[in-house]
């Protein structure tokens, strides 16, 4: 089932990047959380058939790639991340055969093919591991075992505190302890051991071997751990990921490893890659993983934890950009992944969490890089917050602090294992299903122009043309146009509807990020049984998604769902979606669309330019009152190797613009008038423009070209 050089033919004129040195620097990534994307079978669980079936979805939404989360053989005592076999596809999901049909699928549609590959740590049921329980010769050494401390051993070796909470060993009956920085199931292996490193190399060749196009590397910043395995001498240790220097993660030994499989990624040749899923105390360090001779990319997780404020969002953008810049690199942007909660959730829920995750989406897809978009984004879908405590699967739940969300949940809130019951509630932290209005998901409640054809598969890839131009068309500032209707907007809900009270938490350590296979909650208000771990609540990220029809499984197989899907998300669903140009997935085509026909945007090195003015880079407040200068579109300084430079704005507002484009963000939960960047080309939101200047919606986000 080897593959021939279909990887090396891919997608070549799709990418703004392509001939500058590679189709990931400006590449739209998503990710397929497997056991939630669709069911072939009938067993309520996601397989590879599935994803198959689902492809040509992905293939008119206009991504460049489909990573996939762990289908190999494993207990799921962590969805898939404790791997007992690396070379085998689980049952659960299909068999090799499947594996091979998928990624020549992929292929045959332009879209290439990552995988995830988990080496900071096994299953238990790993051979190895189990012969090192087993006392066989020299197998311990390939995992970490140690004495314990005190009286008989019985104390831990150190005082880690595993990602899901509680210790991170756990001792056998023979008195030593093994290292598990997860779940007890996932023994950390000692890439100081020589067989690990040869092990892996093997393993990474054998899906080369079948034509994969490159690897998602799971807890890429564990694999070393700090010799002597020292104490931190504190607790609450989750909570330190990614802010403070610890010993057991982004050790400088983690980086020769990624030099050896760059090494071997590069000897396949076709652009093959490897994306670090990596936490470091700061920009710079994270930059470290993708120097020219080791990974390709590393996830920006500081981007999916900043809030919505437009400081903050410009302090982390200036900070990614001149930190990746520094090595030669592409920063990569992600605002939601399987470990944490959505993004219309975390802005707040409802219509106004809908209108902000909108506005996001369309910044994240302006800025340099590339671009990585979790399953069920494009559909605009909320966390489901009030699954019953029985179908919660997530390791870490009967382990780790819950979140205060959580726990504000009414009682009698609970639905169902059938998907059925009584409707969410609304409150504190917790969602209403969004009802599907005639407006599509943002439900109407104004008025608004006639509904115009969405960008469908036929529709063109120049700028200018097709059918989101037909629907900016009354936009031109030649027409003198009062308002101009933009493909994915439609009538949005007014500004006092999405408003609400106060602003919401920001998308912090708090709000369920997950360094790693596990982890990264911080503290609450909550009663912990153990120490302070990840929250356990995963599972309302990765509800499977909803295809198709009025009631549940709404499409997503031929019968149930392995978690129970919400009775509002009908509405939400790929084919309500699909043609409804107020719809958020039409919007993410639209932008799509345009992110591959404008040059401007996409590729790092479009135009000129680092985008990080020395004002940015002192501090300065981007949100501050100052004088707004309109648009200058002579462009950008010549020394500004990103092509994006930052223009003055008023207060709430981002603009920036690069080569023949522009962006503003009105983060704002007032509209906000300045004199018009260019032409609206796209908008979150409706724009109301006379083409001199412009009334920006709330909260809304709006593209613009010359």
């Amino acid at each position: 089932m080897t593959h021939d050089s279909t990887a090396v033919q891919l997608a070549s004129s799709s990418s703004n990047a392509t001939a500058s040195g590679g189709w990931w620097r400006d590449a739209v990534i998503y990710q397929v959380y497997v056991r939630s994307f669709a069911d072939s079978d009938g067993d309520g669980i996601g397989d590879l058939r599935g994803v198959r079936s689902r492809l040509p979805h992905l293939a008119r939404l206009g991504v460049d790639a489909v990573w996939l989360t762990p289908f190999y053989v494993s207990p799921q005592a962590d969805g898939g991340y404790d791997v007992a076999d690396y070379r085998a596809v689980d049952p659960l999901f299909g068999d090799l055969s499947d594996a091979d049909e998928l990624v020549r699928a992929a292929h045959a549609l332009g879209l290439r093919v990552i995988v995830d590959v988990v080496p900071n740590h096994t299953s238990e049921q790993h051979p190895w591991f189990r012969a090192a329980l087993a006392g066989e010769p020299g197998a311990r050494e390939r995992y970490h075992f140690r004495p314990g401390r005190g009286p008989d051993g019985a104390g831990p070796p150190n005082d880690w505190e595993s990602i899901f909470g509680g210790p991170a060993w756990t001792r056998v009956p023979d008195g030593d302890w093994y290292l598990h920085l997860f779940a007890p199931e996932q023994p950390d292996l000692d890439w100081d051991h020589p067989e690990v490193a040869a092990e892996f190399a093997s393993v990474l060749r054998f899906w080369l071997d079948l034509g994969i196009d490159g690897f998602r590397i799971d807890v890429a910043h564990g694999m070393v751990k700090a010799p002597g395995l020292p104490d931190i001498g504190r607790g609450a240790q989750a909570t330190l990921i990614g802010t403070e220097p610890l010993p057991f993660f982004d050790q400088d030994g983690v980086h020769e490893i990624h030099r050896s499989w760059r090494r071997l990624l590069d000897s396949y040749g076709g652009g093959r890659i490897g994306v670090a899923e990596a936490w470091a105390p700061t920009s710079e360090r994270l930059a470290l993983y993708v120097r020219p001779d080791e990974l390709h990319q590393a996830f920006n997780f500081r981007f999916l934890n900043c809030p919505w404020d437009p400081a903050a969002m410009r302090t982390v953008i200036d900070g990614s950009l001149a930190a990746t810049t520094a090595v030669g690199a592409p920063t990569t942007w992600v605002l939601s992944n399987h470990d944490v909660v959505r993004h219309v959730t975390r802005y707040g829920g409802g219509a106004r969490g809908l209108a902000r995750a909108r506005a996001a989406a369309l910044l994240m897809l302006a800025l340099p890089g590339s671009a990585y978009l979790y399953q069920g984004e494009e559909l605009g879908l909320p966390e489901v917050a009030d699954l019953p405590d029985r179908v919660r699967q997530d390791p870490a739940f009967r382990r780790g602090r819950r979140q205060p969300w959580a726990e504000a949940r009414p009682a009698g809130s609970e639905r169902g294992a059938d998907g059925t019951g009584a409707p969410n509630p609304t409150g504190p932290g917790l969602h209403a299903p969004t009802s599907p209005g005639p407006g599509g998901p943002a439900a109407v409640t104004e008025p608004g122009p006639p509904a115009r054809p969405g960008p469908g598969p036929e529709a063109t890839t120049e700028a200018g043309s097709g059918a989101w131009a037909a629907a900016c068309a009354g936009a031109d500032p030649a027409s003198g146009a009062e308002a101009a209707a933009l493909p994915g907007t439609g009538t949005a809900p007014r500004p006092e509807a999405t408003a609400g009270t106060g602003t919401p938490p920001g998308p912090g350590p708090e709000a369920g990020t997950r360094p790693g296979s596990g982890a990264g909650a911080g503290p609450d208000s909550a009663t912990a049984p153990e120490a302070e771990g990840q929250d356990g609540l995963r599972d309302g990220c990765r509800v499977p998604l909803p295809w198709s029809g009025a009631e549940p499984p709404y499409g997503f197989g031929p019968a149930g769902s392995w978690l129970p899907q919400p009775a509002g998300w009908g509405g939400l669903s790929v084919a309500a979606q699909t043609g409804d140009p107020h719809s958020t997935l039409e919007l993410y085509r639209a932008a799509l669309e345009l992110r591959r026909a404008m040059p401007g945007l996409g590729a790092p090195e479009a135009g000129t330019g680092t985008g990080v003015d020395a004002a940015a880079v002192a501090g300065t407040d981007a949100s501050a009152e100052a004088p707004y200068d309109p648009y200058d579109p002579a462009g950008p300084d010549d020394s500004d190797a990103c092509g994006m430079r930052w223009q003055s704005a008023p207060e709430g507002v981002l603009l920036f613009t690069r080569p023949g484009f522009a962006c503003t963000l009105n983060t704002r939960p007032d509209p906000v008038e300045l004199p018009a960047p260019g032409r609206p080309v796209l908008s979150s939101a409706p724009v109301e423009t006379d083409g001199r200047t412009v009334r920006l919606p709330p909260d809304s986000c709006t593209w613009w070209s010359w």
